[in-house]
């Protein structure tokens, strides 16, 4: 009898990805979204998890063996964001039935566990790098903190194991996600490609001379399914990462020389992609035109925001995959083949030419 998977944020980078692997796998799928998308294996859940009488209505009949929690909602202040995010774990958990087999809850956070969160990202007294599962919380709000507390409190009481996953920033296929840097790099690439502008490298010295790393979403995934079916992996935290390090003085090369653009020289001065990509909306819906793509609106496709505050951060940030490493996962990847692969998929769908 295949194994029932529930998979929250099943239309997001980490979502699809982990998704696609467990319907590869022999599982049952379950995608839970507030608006979600066509997904071959994948069966529709319809839940906007802010609302806990309509979570559990919509999760009444579902005893599932595994669950794995992908998204969170970004909003204007951390409070606001322990608030919410922190009610929306807390409400899918409480609205599950208890379990009457073995059941394993998954939870996706990320490296803001170590750096802090957007208010005060970077700032004040960090953990050393690389940075490893043992190191303490830092002292300040975060909603991360607030997830897994209420993780924690209900596998106490409902007796499921658990597994919290700390990847860097991840690379894969979503359109329309709030954190998208593959995807916002390309749509870059190709504005700059089209407008005979050079490659402007957006961020700090810190990153462009810095040892970095990043995550592939389907390793990822991968490593969700690993810990979901390892007993030695249940009631652990994991950073996850791809294996490889690198700078972005060379991925950065990298990236133009796929796109046949100019990577400008880097001067040490900080030019953020909000900046920069202000105007292009349109001249992205007429590239879209022109070449016929599925998504006209710029928007939906860059978040220069978010791939600003990972380029412009002062201090070089790498993570420990020890722990995984001697518990049997050898999932590895080659950040530039996991950049190049996200953009062969993005022009093979129409959303690049």
């Amino acid at each position: 009898m295949a194994k029932t998977a529930l998979v929250v944020g099943a239309s997001g980078i980490v979502g699809s990805a982990t998704a696609t692997l467990l319907n590869a796998n022999g599982w049952d799928v379950h995608g839970l979204a507030r608006r979600p998308v066509a997904q071959e294996g994948v069966r529709p859940v319809v839940a906007d998890l802010s609302d806990a009488q309509a979570t559990r209505t919509a999760l009444a009949d579902l005893r599932p063996h595994a669950v794995f929690i992908t998204t969170w909602a970004r909003q204007d202040s951390e409070a606001e964001n322990i608030r919410v995010n922190g009610a929306m774990v807390r409400n899918l958990l409480d609205a599950l039935p208890a379990p009457d087999r073995p059941r394993h809850v998954a939870l996706v956070t990320g490296l803001k566990h170590y750096l802090g969160p957007f208010e005060a990202y970077g700032q004040g007294t960090l953990p050393q790098t690389p940075f490893r599962e043992d190191q303490p919380r830092l002292d300040i709000a975060n909603f991360y903190y607030a997830q897994e507390d209420e993780l924690f409190a209900a596998a106490a009481r409902d007796g499921f194991t658990w597994s919290v996953h700390r990847p860097h920033t991840v690379i894969g296929k979503a359109v329309g996600n709030a954190m998208n840097m593959g995807t916002t790099l390309a749509a870059y690439a190709t504005l700059c490609r089209d407008a005979g502008r050079p490659f402007v490298f957006p961020g700090s010295a810190a990153q462009w001379q810095g040892l970095t790393d990043m995550t592939d979403a389907e390793l990822l995934a991968e490593h969700l399914l690993w810990t979901a079916r390892t007993d030695a992996a249940h009631d652990q935290a994991f950073n996850v990462v791809n294996g490889d390090v690198f700078r972005w003085q060379w991925m950065w090369e990298r990236i133009a020389d796929w796109f046949g653009v100019e990577a400008a020289p880097f001067d040490g001065t900080v030019r953020p992609l909000e900046d920069q990509m202000a105007g292009d909306a349109p001249r992205w819906a007429a590239i879209a035109e022109r070449h016929g793509l599925a998504e006209t609106d710029l928007n939906r496709l860059a978040s220069p925001w978010h791939t600003d505050a990972d380029l412009g951060r002062p201090i070089e940030v790498v993570a420990d995959m020890s722990k995984s490493r001697r518990l049997g996962f050898t999932g590895y990847r080659a950040t530039d083949d996991a950049f190049f692969a996200l953009f062969e998929r993005l022009r093979a769908d129409r959303i690049i030419p």
